[in-house]
């Protein structure tokens, strides 16, 4: 029978720790999100917040769009600050879900170029909601659909999600699973697993926006970011790979030793200008399995995540489309311009139309599997 985590001590820990008042500083910036407003049918299936955590990281999801709503950790003062972005509803992700606070994305996370690919000679057309081109699975993404809570303990949860044939245009029936477990040193793991009976192709990852900071506070500029890369993959007019691999030295994309996100962005590159900032796959310096591959860190709060995956890839957005007068978030608070960023642990985007990129297909009888920790600990 599945737990609901909602013992009397760890639940009074963190409605403690959520009440944030305006007057303090953003180190102490925690939220509430209460469970009833998470309790509510979307597509006609019911839709929850769950809890799991421990001592270092208390963690909130719902089963709509398996996505993480709160992601409690400390910081140098030992207060429990919430890092990742989002609301304090499950309507509200509904209604603003192509913002993909906090869910799983998928089929394929990242963008397909001209919303088509094809696969054993058959083209497949999928739903465009970035211009021209598919991101993160389209409109029915798996981040806009109503997940099954397999099982939960005190520690992990596990949720899955079973994609018909042909949905958003992806070849295959698709059941895939999730599963969110925290660990004593400050670990927030996350295993994907999924089979298909029909050749398709899959790329599947988190799409949570970080703010070491305290989510609500104002830029990401002053982190610091370390990534294992020596190249990013190109990109066109509409964020598109080209197909070519670009050198990072000498360039504002070196973040091969630590430095603040803010140092080049506003350097004149193209990329940047195409990207109106960081939006960009960075290749990995990494053989197959679980490897470290970056960090970042707050001064202000002295919140360090490192970052280990099994993907050949990260994708670093640095919130580059947000706007203060976007939708507001948890208890009112704006998300204004770079008050975020994304490390998306996946496969190369368009990486179906492009034959030098790591494959992403899945054949029946095999299994797709992939791994990222994101570690929190407090840096001196």
């Amino acid at each position: 029978m599945m737990k609901r985590f909602c013992s009397a001590l760890l639940l009074g820990t963190i409605l403690a720790s959520s009440c944030q008042q305006g007057a303090k500083n953003t180190s102490e910036n925690t939220t509430q999100t209460e469970p009833h407003a998470f309790d509510t049918t979307i597509d006609g299936k019911e839709v929850k917040l769950y809890h799991i955590g421990n001592e270092n990281v208390q963690v909130a999801v719902t089963n709509y769009g398996a996505r993480l709503v709160r992601l409690l950790v400390k910081n140098k003062e030992g207060k429990s600050t919430d890092v990742i972005l989002g609301y304090d509803q499950a309507a509200a992700f509904k209604e603003h879900a192509d913002n993909f606070y906090g869910a799983v994305v998928g089929r394929y996370g990242n963008r397909i170029g001209d919303a088509t690919f094809k696969l054993n000679g058959e083209t497949y057309n999928l739903e465009k909601n970035d211009g021209k081109n598919s991101l993160h699975g389209g409109t029915n993404g798996v981040y806009n659909k109503v997940w099954t809570v397999e099982n939960q303990s005190d520690s992990a949860i596990t949720l899955a999600y079973i994609s018909p044939d042909g949905e958003a245009g992806y070849p295959g029936e698709v059941k895939m699973k999730v599963t969110y477990s925290v660990g004593k040193d400050g670990d927030l793991e996350i295993d994907y697993h999924a089979d298909t009976n029909k050749e398709t192709v899959l790329n599947l990852t988190s799409h949570a926006y970080f703010n070491l900071n305290g989510e609500g506070d104002s830029t990401i500029l002053d982190h610091v970011l370390q990534i294992n890369a020596d190249q990013v993959t190109e990109v066109n007019e509409t964020l598109i790979p080209t197909g070519k691999q670009l050198p990072v030295a000498g360039t504002a994309f070196d973040f091969r030793k630590p430095k603040t996100i803010g140092a080049d962005i506003e350097q004149q590159d193209r990329q940047l200008e195409l990207g109106k900032g960081y939006d960009h796959n960075f290749v990995l310096n990494k053989a197959a399995g679980l490897q470290e591959v970056a960090s970042v860190y707050a001064p202000k709060t002295g919140i360090e995540m490192k970052i280990l995956t099994t993907e050949p890839g990260l994708q670093f957005y640095s919130g580059n489309f947000m706007d203060a007068n976007g939708p507001r978030g948890k208890q009112g608070k704006a998300y204004p311009f770079r008050a975020a960023i994304c490390l998306e642990t996946q496969h190369f985007p368009d990486g179906p139309n492009q034959p030098s990129f790591p494959s992403t297909v899945l054949k029946p009888g095999e299994t797709y599997t992939s791994k990222t920790i994101y570690r929190f600990a407090v840096k001196s």
